[in-house]
């Protein structure tokens, strides 16, 4: 493969949201991965979130409601919420200790959780540094598109 295309699939990886680009052309195949420390047992692979079906919204009126109700009974600061629908994952496997725990402090770009969506396993980085003050989502639990993770203070 050309040192050209190379250099130029290196910039569109900087200027996306990816942390993984894999191409193929014919038997040669290069794969870029940003990002440091410690990867998981798979390579996850950020994925947009699917729309959501017209039956899995609530009636109309109802939203605001729940969602003042829902989020009024958070503390204080900074919520990370999922960028898509899946199953929560606290860790890289069950074996091993949790990303976060409550009480922990973070730094922008750490690994907060996993999201399993269409078998894709795909990194929560940390938008914020501050104290895990919350835990809302148990491994292993589904997660609706916005729904709130964590609760992150400054």
């Amino acid at each position: 493969m050309d040192l050209r295309k190379i250099k130029k699939l290196i910039e569109l990886l900087e200027e996306s949201n990816l942390t993984e680009l894999e191409i193929h052309e014919g038997e040669e195949s290069v794969r870029l991965s940003r990002g440091g420390g410690a990867a998981p047992a798979f390579a996850p692979v950020p994925l947009q979130a699917p729309p959501q079906p017209a039956q899995s919204y609530p009636p109309a009126g109802s939203e605001p409601e729940s969602a003042d109700a829902g989020e009024g009974s958070l503390p204080p600061g900074e919520i990370v919420r999922s960028p898509m629908v899946g199953t929560f994952y606290d860790a890289p496997n069950p074996d091993s200790d949790p990303f976060v725990r409550e009480g922990q402090r973070v730094a922008r770009g750490d690994t907060l959780c996993l999201i399993e969506a269409m078998k894709m396993f795909n990194q929560i980085d940390s938008e914020y540094d501050g104290t895990v003050v919350a835990v809302l989502v148990e491994s292993g639990q589904p997660v609706e598109f916005d729904q709130p993770l964590y609760v992150i203070r400054s």
